[in-house]
């Protein structure tokens, strides 16, 4: 499992989560402000580079490349800004909450809806 933290990037980590998770094929988990990648299969190991070139390209997509810094330390890799800039949001968006099925990565904005999502786990 590898984590990516977000701090300086926090505004598009859930766009930056799932281009990337599609990118290396993984399962998504978001946190406060990290998300993690999971493999489908346990004995699976994510590759690190291609998470950081993942995160590289979209980035690069958004126009910031040159801005930031991936950096890895063995299970974590680091999104630092190089100038202390931050992103900026620039579309309003309200702050909903998102939470994050830990089986199998499934996305929601409504805790409700993410416990009835989580009992078909369990038939």
């Amino acid at each position: 499992m590898l984590t990516i933290d977000c701090k300086d990037v926090v505004s598009v980590k859930n766009d930056l989560l799932v281009f990337v998770a599609d990118q290396v094929a993984a399962i998504p988990t978001l946190k406060n402000h990290q998300f993690t990648l999971s493999s489908f299969d346990d004995d699976e190991i994510i590759d690190t580079t291609a998470v950081i070139s993942a995160i590289k390209e979209f980035l690069d997509s958004i126009d910031e490349g040159q801005n930031f810094a991936v950096i890895s330390n063995n299970d974590m890799i680091n999104i630092t800004s190089i100038s202390g800039k931050v992103i900026e949001n620039t579309t309003p968006q309200s702050e909903h909450e998102m939470f994050s099925c830990t089986h199998c990565g499934y996305v929601t904005q409504y805790q409700v809806e993410l416990n009835v999502h989580m009992r078909i786990h369990y038939i």
